[in-house]
């Protein structure tokens, strides 16, 4: 890939007097200190919930607009014996939304009388995302009476239209920005805590919590009812709620929503869960992504090793294959369903690969003479790329560049993109003003959030709306925003990186959105030995301070090559002075065990 784009370093300010208060009453270092009081964590009340988050710490799901009305057409539908569809999405959020509310709705039901309940999971490239009016018509025929939305139906004005023409009761499941003009759609309830009146505290649910939240509503409903209904709650409380929690968290970590408040204690709880699991589909998962049972795994190890299986069923082929995966008791069905998504990502990755190498030659005319590229959102396309990885691909791009972006491919005279953007430019915004421009829209279909939209468009519109973006961009990307901050929480010293310090860290976890692993600057330090490229691809760094501290590794990872690493250290010898930035890493390597730093940047003295 091309030359990546330049950072700036910021460092977090904490007063110093809620440093030390805080620090004396949590009885920590005064470094964690300063993280948590610089995250907002300025309280012991307040540190005391971050630290130890319990199931108390989550709201009443009735606090959410919609959710009595949907409870109580939910319960109609089961005590009638009504069929029901749950209409879901092809992501990771979709698919648990999808397991996790198809498992409560039928728990619920009298043993007499199981719930008649049905999902559909949409095919990316045959139905693309949201619900289609051809499929509540087969719904309707087949004798379907209600449908829920589960992480999709928030801008689904159409569908609420034909499903009302149809005789179907909708009830919209969503956690996507809705419509600000236009509302949300006419159905029996809508449950979204984004939507306006809504008086739900917390609003950065994905689409998986939403629909836990109507799970744990019909669950504590069914309680209420029951013979016994404080052993029913009770065993709510214990057993039932943290077992949802498990797939929730993973939905929360897939989806990059923000990992504090509530967030923060389902993704807490439900890592604790993952910790051998009972459920088949999960454990087969697990063994085939190589993630040990006998430890609760980490947010990043969730991120980097289970999403991305889940997510390349709906990249690749047909998520539902991931539904049966959560739903299935038979273990051999569940080893063939976790290799098969195994085998899909690895489909994912040589596509993805093959993908780039086409992106970087479109890059590289892209750039100015200096390197840098214009300043307004990248908009590339390329009839061949794969739907699937559209957003990935976007990703990349703007890791590279530090521009907006927006892929696209092509089918059918019909041209698809996903969109991802940088902190400060809001796409989905973007999206809309240029798509209102005019006398002519852009669009046929789009939405999304701040950071990252899907859409699809006329192809002959793809010059417009490169245009647009363009000209509408270019106002926007100041060059203080073209250029990517990285936030530093702390100035540290070599000899203040101790075991302790770590464990500390740890106890900050998981991290994500809103609460990212803790960046690290320290200046001043000195080369102990000249740079080493590592499998022609990262390089290390030995690294200790004027003072002659005991020399730390320093690695410098990179995803597609080291050009940019051994460019930068070419000068550099045994006695260099740099500054670096890095994140605090154990290496568990028995030869090379011990803390090492991880390699975000480096500025050379």
């Amino acid at each position: 890939m091309t030359k990546e784009a330049t950072k700036r370093w910021v460092v977090c300010e904490a007063p110093d007097s809620a440093v030390r208060e805080l620090a004396q009453a949590v009885g920590c270092p005064e470094s964690i200190a300063r993280l948590l009081v610089s995250r907002g964590v300025d309280t012991p009340a307040k540190a005391s919930t971050f630290f130890s988050p319990a199931l108390a710490d989550l709201h009443d799901p009735l606090l959410m607009l919609g959710m009595a009305s949907a409870v109580e057409r939910i319960e109609r539908a089961v005590r009638d014996g009504e069929p029901i569809l749950i209409y879901g999405d092809y992501d990771v959020d979709g698919t648990t939304a999808t397991v996790l509310l198809k498992t409560a709705i039928e728990r619920i039901a009298a043993p007499e009388l199981p719930a008649q309940v049905t999902y559909h999971v949409p095919h990316r490239l045959r139905e693309g995302y949201g619900i289609q009016n051809s499929r509540l018509g087969l719904a309707a025929e087949s004798g379907v009476r209600l449908v829920i939305s589960v992480d999709t139906g928030i801008r689904a004005f159409a569908a609420a239209e034909e499903a009302k023409a149809l005789g179907l009761d909708l009830i919209v499941t969503d956690h996507h920005l809705p419509d600000g003009m236009a509302g949300v759609p006419e159905a029996v309830a809508v449950i979204n805590p984004a939507q306006e009146g809504c008086p739900y505290p917390y609003k950065q649910l994905c689409g998986a919590a939403v629909a836990f939240k109507l799970a744990h509503a019909l669950l504590a409903s069914a309680a209420a009812r029951s013979a016994q209904p404080e052993q029913q709650t009770d065993r709510l409380n214990r057993l039932l709620l943290p077992s949802f929690l498990k797939l929730v968290a993973i939905a929360t970590v897939a989806d990059s929503v923000s990992l504090t408040g509530e967030n923060r204690a389902i993704v807490w709880l439900g890592l604790r869960e993952l910790k051998n699991p009972v459920q088949s589909g999960l454990r087969a998962l697990m063994e085939v992504a190589k993630l040990p049972l006998d430890r609760a795994p980490t947010a990043t190890e969730v991120g980097f090793r289970l999403a991305p299986r889940i997510n390349a069923a709906g990249r690749m082929d047909i998520a539902s294959d991931v539904v049966e995966l959560f739903l299935t008791r038979d273990v051999e069905l569940a080893k063939s369903l976790a290799q098969k998504l195994d085998d899909l990502n690895q489909d994912r990755r040589a596509t993805e690969a093959a993908a780039l190498e086409a992106i970087e030659l479109q890059l590289l005319g892209m750039r100015d003479a200096d390197g840098s590229y214009p300043p307004h959102p990248i908009v590339l396309d390329h009839p061949e790329w794969h739907r699937g990885v559209l957003g990935i691909l976007a990703s990349r791009v703007v890791e590279r560049t530090g521009r907006p972006a927006l892929i696209l491919t092509e089918e059918d005279g019909q041209s698809h993109g996903s969109g991802r953007s940088i902190p400060g430019f809001h796409l989905l915004d973007a999206l809309t003003a240029i798509h209102d421009e005019g006398e002519d829209d852009i669009f046929t279909r789009f939405g999304g959030h701040a950071h990252a939209v899907g859409f699809s468009l006329p192809k002959l519109r793809l010059a417009a709306l490169r245009e647009r973006l363009e000209a509408y961009g270019a106002k926007l990307l100041t060059g203080e925003i073209l250029t990517p901050e990285v936030a530093c929480d702390l100035a540290i010293s070599l000899p203040e990186i101790t075991p302790e310090l770590f464990d500390w860290l740890d106890r900050c976890a998981p991290f994500g959105m809103d609460n990212p692993e803790p960046v690290f600057v320290a200046r001043g330090l000195r080369l102990s030995a000249p740079p080493r490229i590592i499998k022609d691809r990262h390089i290390c760094l030995q690294l200790t301070d004027a003072q002659g501290a005991k020399p730390i590794n320093a690695m410098g990872w990179s995803r597609t090559g080291a050009a940019a690493w051994s460019e930068r250290t070419a000068a550099l010898t045994t006695g260099s002075n740099i500054d670096t930035l890095f994140r605090l890493r154990r290496n568990l390597h028995p030869q090379y065990g011990g803390l090492e730093l991880e390699l975000i940047d480096i500025d050379p003295a």
